[in-house]
């Protein structure tokens, strides 16, 4: 993707977290219309989707503020020097939430979930270059109090990445 591009994405519902707001088929079209184009004129969805600019208007404001889609620029990581990602599975020894706290507030880590399975935690780190990649995970995750050990998957080549799951 550019940087010029901009995805809306559904954040609640990965999340797991709280109660679901009630989402009906009029709000998932103009989910739709954003994540084709996220600048997307709010005259222009109305008409799409069969309602006033102010009714579209008050139905965006009310999903963001649900946090059921952000609207943001996604950005190709290459084409803005960011040239190593990695996804690092990481065990944990005792409490997770702290662990993942303190990656949460790393800005290299991207995308941080608990899970099930091998990892107690996997996390998208994304770098400048591989001697950047090695300090965040040699100096910076290795030694968080409860990190038992980590296994890091080096991207070699991204394939896709899309951000349309909000509306199937």
């Amino acid at each position: 993707m550019h940087s010029e591009d901009v995805a809306s994405q559904s954040t609640h519902s990965r999340t797991g977290t709280g109660s679901s707001p009630t989402i009906d088929a009029v709000s998932l079209a103009i989910i739709e219309q954003l994540q084709e184009d996220g600048r997307r004129p709010y005259a222009a969805i109305g008409k799409a989707v069969g309602l006033s600019e102010a009714a579209v208007r008050q139905r965006v404001q009310k999903l963001l503020d649900q946090g059921v889609m952000q609207i943001v620029a996604v950005t190709d990581p290459l084409t803005v020097g960011l040239r190593r990602q990695a996804m690092v599975g990481i065990n944990v020894e005792g409490d997770l939430d702290p662990v993942a706290d303190a990656l949460t507030a790393m800005a290299e880590c991207e995308y941080v979930v608990m899970t099930a399975g091998s990892f107690d935690l996997m996390v998208e780190i994304v770098c400048e270059d591989d001697d950047h990649l090695l300090d965040v995970i040699n100096k910076r995750i290795r030694t968080l109090p409860g990190v038992r050990s980590t296994e890091s998957f080096v991207y070699l080549k991204l394939k896709k990445q899309t951000y349309m799951w909000g509306t199937r």
